[in-house]
């Protein structure tokens, strides 16, 4: 078998689970994504999620519509807790073991985060979703997932979005946009391009996480990335070749 990735961290956002939908949970997008993961865990793949609870609700326009930012972020944070125990249940119905590990604690849904025994249930198989963000205000699910993944040590960071890498400007406006295959964290900033907020993006860089940002909705892409088929989304690295 082709070099893979051992352990990942697959971050989603909540809007990726609205499929069609204005709102909410789209059953097709979980079945999909439940689909996705299995495929890779059946490889041995260690494999952990973040997902984001946008599609539900999101802190920053709660603030700006007059509601504390504190406890709209705390809003956001169960809304990620909604749609992992989502995803849990899609997993488990296809035979996928999982854990579903929460920033907060709420022991009659989720077991809280400690690193050791995420990482056992990793060496175990288990598929480990991480919920309720880092557990603070003013943190975003990117900012989440750049620190599960560096905690657990994952080998990369995969970025599933609606787009098929990182562009040098907006593809969905911009028609003649141009798609880099691989760039680095300092041409990233450089450009001032959008790939994840800068708090997760310094703690990839300050850790030499490697981050790959590919079109997740596209069946089979998930595994062509953990295979290391390089036409598939765009890898940010660290160090210039």
């Amino acid at each position: 078998m082709a070099d893979k990735y051992k352990r990942i961290l697959l971050k989603l956002s909540g809007e990726a689970l609205l499929g069609e939908q204005g709102h909410g949970i789209d059953a097709k997008m979980l079945t999909h994504y439940a689909d996705e993961i299995k495929q890779v865990q059946r490889q041995d793949v260690e494999v952990s999620v973040v997902i984001g609870g946008g599609n539900i609700f999101r802190g920053v326009r709660g603030a700006t519509e007059g509601m504390d930012r504190v406890q709209g972020d705390y809003m956001g944070m169960l809304a990620t807790m909604i749609n992992s125990m989502a995803l849990q249940d899609a997993l488990e119905r296809k035979g996928v073991h999982t854990r579903l590990m929460s920033a907060i604690r709420m022991e009659e849904i989720a077991e809280p985060f400690i690193r050791r025994r995420a990482v056992r249930h990793l060496e175990k198989g288990r598929v480990i979703i991480f919920g309720a963000g880092t557990g603070n205000p003013y943190f975003t699910t990117d900012t989440a997932a750049s620190l599960r993944a560096i905690e657990i040590e994952a080998d990369v960071i995969l970025k599933g979005t609606r787009v098929d890498g990182i562009y040098d400007s907006d593809p969905e406006k911009n028609n003649d946009a141009k798609k880099f295959d691989i760039i680095t964290g300092d041409e990233v900033l450089q450009r001032r391009l959008k790939v994840m907020d800068l708090t997760a993006f310094t703690l990839c860089r300050d850790n030499k996480t490697p981050i790959i940002v590919f079109d997740v909705n596209k069946p089979g892409n998930l595994q062509k990335v953990v295979n290391k088929d390089r036409s598939i989304g765009t890898t940010v690295v660290w160090d210039k070749k």
